[in-house]
């Protein structure tokens, strides 16, 4: 149980850049990824706005054959595996198949594939629905397909806690290294733009709508989020393989759950963050950036700020939410905030938080804003909320001889 988790691989596809390299780019231009919804006509929607990836060509990604087989999230997931994998530079064929491990989350699976089936039941009849709505909304169906593609037959699972998921997928990974695995693709993607996905969003009541619905976590201003699509895919390994350039170690990890608010117990945010940083090994001192995760509804925004003074003190350490330029992706949200911190420790650099306006004093954290911040980063750390009381938080260190100087 000492292997160390190391990340060697990151796949990127996000609303403002596909790949790590466009995509790290874009947040450090602020180039935002939001706009009007084009996949179908949002007029009759009170979200009108969503991080869409516009000029995503399955094709491109995925066989053709596979691409009828499955819906858009997976279409991400295959994408994003493949980056992952050539970033690593691994060669599959010569590591055991049965020590290679798919672990990813999901937050509600093919909606779009699923629709388009609903519509062809009502239109058409049953004879006319495709065999293969069976196992494209599953939530397991990017796992399969990944170790499908890829040969990983080793252990293989679905986390499904929402926005939490990407880091409980990340910390399965850790978990399978540990036990014995060599490599693990972890991460997660969503597809949640079709008229079906948005509608059972807008049950939530946290998105923020209108022609002008703006994202704005700890801003003055802030009404709720946008929803976006995308994520990132990881490739996690064990360190034994030589070669690889490490973006850095799986250090800490913590997850606990809200209770009720009847009960009058306090939220479970700050017990997960300080278990990651005990699990790390690692005081809150040591902790360079937190990358939040920044609902922008006030009040979950005052009890994510309020953990995060009371862990790291007031305005303690710096805090970013580069989500803003992509809207929050669910199940791929937090993987791609891992992403980001991994490469934030590569290029010691903070990305800034855009479109906030004015930062409400309510709030008592260092919100990096305006411009990116250049740090000495050794350690980040990454917190992501579930809806339902899923709590996460993943601590992510520099790679062994990639430390900044003291």
């Amino acid at each position: 149980m000492t292997s160390t988790a190391v990340v060697t691989g990151i796949g990127v596809v996000a609303p403002n850049g596909l790949g790590a390299a466009a995509y790290w780019a874009a947040l450090l231009g602020g180039a935002s990824g939001i706009g009007r919804i084009s996949r179908f006509d949002p007029g009759g929607y009170p979200v009108r706005r969503a991080g869409e990836i516009r000029g995503f060509a399955a094709g491109d990604h995925v066989p053709g054959r596979v691409i009828v087989e499955t819906d858009r999230w997976t279409h991400f997931a295959l994408a994003g595996t493949a980056m992952a994998l050539e970033d690593a530079g691994a060669d599959l064929s010569v590591l055991p198949e049965y020590d290679l491990a798919v672990v990813t989350a999901s937050s509600s699976g093919g909606n779009e594939f699923g629709q388009r089936e609903i519509e062809r039941l009502w239109a058409e009849g049953a004879r006319r629905v495709s065999a293969y709505q069976s196992i494209a909304w599953f939530y397991a169906a990017s796992t399969g397909q990944i170790s499908i593609r890829h040969k990983l037959r080793g252990p293989c699972g679905v986390i499904a806690t929402e926005q939490a998921g990407g880091i409980d997928a990340i910390a399965s990974a850790r978990r399978s290294i540990r036990a014995g695995a060599r490599l693990v693709v972890t991460g997660g993607t969503e597809a949640p733009l079709s008229p079906y996905a948005l509608t059972t969003q807008l049950a939530t009541g946290l998105l923020s709508t209108g022609e002008d619905g703006a994202y704005q976590p700890f801003g003055r201003a802030a009404r709720g989020f946008l929803p976006g699509e995308g994520g990132a895919m990881l490739v996690v390994e064990d360190g034994t393989r030589g070669g690889a350039r490490p973006y850095g170690t799986i250090a800490g990890y913590g997850a606990s759950f809200d209770p009720h608010p009847s009960t009058g117990r306090p939220p479970g945010l700050r017990r997960a963050v300080e278990t990651a940083l005990a699990d790390a090994g690692l005081a809150p001192g040591d902790v360079g950036v937190v990358f939040a995760d920044a609902m922008g509804v006030p009040a979950a925004d005052r009890r994510e700020s309020a953990a995060i003074a009371g862990v790291f003190g007031p305005h303690g350490v710096p805090v970013t939410a580069p989500k803003t330029l992509t809207g929050r992706l669910y199940a791929g949200g937090a993987a791609l905030d891992v992403a980001t911190a991994l490469l934030a420790l590569r290029h010691q650099v903070i990305p800034h938080t855009t479109g906030v306006g004015e930062v409400d004093p309510a709030h008592p954290i260092d919100l990096v804003t305006g411009r990116p911040r250049p740090a000495r980063l050794r350690h980040a750390l990454v917190i992501a909320r579930g809806h339902g009381g899923f709590n996460a938080a993943l601590v992510v260190s520099s790679a062994l001889g990639n430390h900044p100087p003291p």
